[in-house]
């Protein structure tokens, strides 16, 4: 059943621009056995787990969201690692790992904090030209140094990612 659930996912096709910018892309194509979808949700799985985060049962909501949103899927959960240390402090009973609302907005679950945040990303941040990382940190938050606290996340679920594929015996990424 494991088998089969990753032969039929859909894939990811993530982007990336000169510069270590992170450009908050997605794109579908067709692949291997493994989808590059199934890879980057069991890289965030992976991660979540390394760090007990409260939030890995919104793994499914974190690739929900940079499929609808068109979004790099390692940022949300990566502004999260920032945030409150991958969901583990947060306003109580807020369900809210992004600091979104200055912290204080209250979601009935984390995929709806997920699903808000990745939508309000697209369509108040990178819509609006805010398309990276570094454009978007000092919209997001006051701290100067919140853009290299994000992509440091990024970069390590980029590093789980090849960890992943070679567990898979995906050596190359498809890009």
């Amino acid at each position: 059943m494991f088998i089969v659930f990753f032969l039929f996912a859909g894939i990811v096709k993530a982007e990336k621009i000169a510069g270590g910018s992170a450009l908050i892309s997605y794109n579908e194509n067709q692949s291997n056995a493994y989808t590059n979808s199934t890879i980057k949700k069991l890289t965030i799985k992976r991660l979540l787990e390394r760090y007990s985060s409260p939030l890995l049962g919104a793994t499914d909501a974190f690739i929900n969201a940079c499929t609808t949103y068109n979004l790099d899927c390692y940022l949300l959960p990566s502004i999260t690692g920032l945030e409150s240390f991958f969901g583990k402090y947060v306003y109580p009973g807020s369900a809210n790992p992004f600091g979104w609302g200055g912290g204080y907005i209250v979601f009935d679950k984390w995929e709806d904090s997920v699903m808000t945040v990745g939508k309000g990303l697209r369509e108040n941040y990178i819509n609006k030209g805010a398309d990276t990382v570094e454009k978007i940190a000092p919209i997001y938050a006051s701290n100067p140094a919140w853009a290299d606290k994000v992509k440091y996340f990024m970069a390590q679920f980029e590093k789980e990612e090849e960890n992943v594929r070679l567990l898979l015996g995906q050596n190359t990424v498809q890009l």
